[in-house]
């Protein structure tokens, strides 16, 4: 019976990360949708190669750093192991690897290739475990300090601060530091449309997502016996109030229409194993008001380019979802309890500060050394020519 557990948990946790490595196919055609022509093979590449680079600076440095876990042995050791602690690592790398991918989404169109994958390894290699060490591993001592003071650890069941706000905050720096695309914004103030390319693709990515995040969600519990009906039909209820919401607030924008699921699971991933789906509907709603309102504040009134929305779509919805977990967990209000408003707050802003504070590190040491923007003539070209020397329909360049 024992051997049977580890087999099934194995392949539970396996199935997980194969579930999630899909979504990164979701983060890619999100992105080729959403942004120019020009553009469009940037996006692919960029999302397979920042998930290599992610693979080998988790495996080298950032695991370690938030498990006290390496591979530095034989190959005979690690087959001694069982294979649910070796498929964990696999499982938990996805969730690593979705720091860069979020990040690709705000700095595109107009971000230098290189530069980029350095950002992604010192991120996943360093940044990103840090606050992961210190969320779901006990590292450091603050959860222990946050119980004994609030009578509650921080609770992030599956990443709501952990993933989402700390990939929506990191990008923030990376995308005040590259600037906005040339012709986005002009001298008078006005607001130059820069429309999406392909809408059914950006449809398609954001269906890959949705159903990918039921891995990312109910898959969290890593093990078969703590696996929770709750948190799938709390992911629904969240994926479905955040829909609706972005498509009534948004005004039947297919943008907004399809961002807004996205918005509401960003936001329920912390509180998914505790909330009653009432609770879980209404903070997929509030998610995708965020969205909606923020998205239009921040490219309209303050300027700033985040071309996917990323920070008001994981940065602040991944926010509001840690916070939310303190609310809508608690016994008062229908859920399981075992949760603190204090430590959700204080956990929540730790994890922006830590992203806030390496975003702004890494980029700003890269813009002063190796610089991060495409050079105006690269920028104009297109990404897709000027780093990968072709367009997403080659055949119209040799045709006569």
């Amino acid at each position: 019976m024992d051997a049977f557990r580890s087999g099934a948990d194995t392949l539970f946790i396996l199935l997980g990360a194969i579930m999630i490595l899909a979504m990164h196919a979701g983060f890619a055609f999100l992105e080729l949708g959403t942004v120019r022509k020009k553009n469009q093979v940037n996006a692919l590449v960029k999302i397979l190669v920042d998930f290599a680079v992610s693979t080998v600076a988790y495996f080298f440095v950032g695991y370690g750093i938030a498990y006290g876990v390496h591979f530095f042995s034989s190959a005979s050791v690690l087959a001694e192991k069982s294979g649910f602690e070796l498929v964990k690592f696999f499982f938990l790398l996805t969730f690593a690897a979705a720091i860069p991918a979020i990040i690709s989404g705000g700095i595109a169109e107009r971000a230098r290739f290189h530069p980029q994958l350095v950002a992604t390894a010192l991120l996943v290699g360093f940044v990103y475990p840090l606050f992961e060490g210190i969320a779901w591993n006990q590292r450091f001592g603050v959860q222990g300090w946050l119980e004994a003071s609030f009578g509650a650890p921080f609770h992030d069941f599956a990443g709501s601060i952990v993933v989402h706000a700390v990939g929506g905050w990191a990008a923030l720096p990376a995308v005040i530091l590259l600037g906005s695309r040339r012709g986005r914004y002009t001298k008078d103030g006005a607001v130059a449309a820069h429309p999406p390319s392909n809408i059914p693709f950006l449809a398609l990515g954001a269906w890959i997502l949705a159903v990918g995040w039921f891995g990312f969600n109910v898959m969290s519990a890593q093990t078969l016996d703590k696996m929770n009906g709750l948190v799938a039909i709390n992911s629904l209820m969240a994926m479905v109030g955040g829909t609706l919401v972005a498509l009534v607030l948004g005004k039947n924008d297919p943008g907004f229409a399809y961002n807004g699921p996205l918005a509401g699971l960003v936001a329920v991933c912390a509180g998914s194993d505790l909330m009653h789906p009432l609770g879980a509907l209404i903070t997929g709603g509030v998610a995708g008001a965020i969205f909606v309102w923020m998205f239009i504040l921040t490219q309209n009134r303050w300027k700033i380019d985040d071309v996917l929305g990323v920070w008001p779509l994981h940065g602040l919805c991944g926010a509001w979802g840690g916070i939310a977990a303190g609310i809508f967990g608690l016994q008062s209000v229908g859920g399981i309890g075992g949760v603190s408003l204090m430590s959700q707050l204080i956990g929540t802003l730790m994890g922006i500060s830590i992203a806030v504070a390496g975003g702004w590190l890494i980029y700003g040491v890269l813009k002063k050394t190796t610089g991060i923007r495409l050079d105006p003539e690269e920028e104009y070209q297109g990404a897709d020519l000027s780093v990968h020397k072709i367009t997403s329909t080659p055949e119209r360049e040799v045709s006569w």
